[in-house]
């Protein structure tokens, strides 16, 4: 389980240490790492406040901070910081979950927070995935691990979901709220994956910087009638996330 934030030991380098003051605030790092306590971002403090933590100049931190580089314990990425290697959310393109139970089978703390609910006019793109339907419901949900922004789905649902309630659409999956109310739940779906630059919305809605860079997986869903179930565009941070398959060789 993870430490939060202010579980941090603010206990001083020993000046008169053997160990230069970076390999010390190098090993402080690396233990507080395998305690989880950067989890589950990833993310490291600022050097500046890396530096300010521990009373040393940033030259200091980035000399910590490339030690702990070359022992493959952290990466860096530009622009955005340096994090914990190896500890990345992962989603499955090989078996058809919802993005929220998919987090939640990792042992993460997932919650989803319901930002907009409504009945459309469907924009046509959409309309013709939903033919002859005019209508549906659009749900907007931020979808959050340990209190944590880490993707915004935008989903076009069939109409008939619009008297769910505000609270049980919160709660539930799309795929939960479909079998519910359709009586099935979608049994393939087509997904592409994009990438794409925050603009203003999404960086105030996930917390990052506008241009900052996002995956999107664009999701259609349907139930083995082909009638369309979902039309989901999630756009996910990507410093620690990542979606992976398996797949099998067949010899031509």
């Amino acid at each position: 389980m993870s430490k939060p934030a202010n579980s941090v030991l603010h206990t001083p380098l020993s000046r008169e240490n053997a160990t230069s003051l970076y390999e010390q605030i190098a090993t402080r790092l690396l233990e507080e790492m395998e305690a989880g306590l950067y989890e589950p971002t990833g993310r490291l403090p600022s050097e500046s406040g890396i530096g300010e933590r521990f009373g040393v100049s940033r030259v200091t931190v980035r000399l910590a901070l490339d030690k702990l580089v070359s022992e493959g314990a952290v990466v860096r990425k530009q622009g955005k910081g340096s994090y914990v290697a190896g500890r990345q959310v992962r989603h499955g393109l090989d078996t058809l979950r919802s993005f929220h139970e998919s987090l939640k089978l990792q042992g993460l703390k997932a919650t989803m927070r319901l930002l907009e609910k409504k009945v459309v006019t469907l924009p046509d793109d959409v309309r013709q995935r939903f033919a002859p339907a005019a209508k549906g419901l659009f749900v907007q949900r931020l979808h959050l691990v340990d209190g944590e922004p880490v993707a915004l789905g935008d989903s076009y649902l069939p109409h008939k979901l619009h008297t769910f309630s505000w609270n049980e659409v919160e709660r539930q999956p799309a795929y939960s709220l479909l079998a519910d109310r359709m009586g099935e739940a979608p049994a393939r779906a087509d997904i592409a994956i994009l990438a794409q630059r925050a603009d203003q919305r999404l960086a105030d809605t996930l917390k990052i910087s506008e241009g900052d860079a996002l995956l999107v997986m664009r999701r259609t869903s349907y139930f083995t009638s082909g009638a369309c179930a979902d039309h989901t565009h999630f756009y996910v941070r990507p410093e620690r996330y990542e979606f992976v398959m398996s797949s099998t060789f067949r010899a031509s």
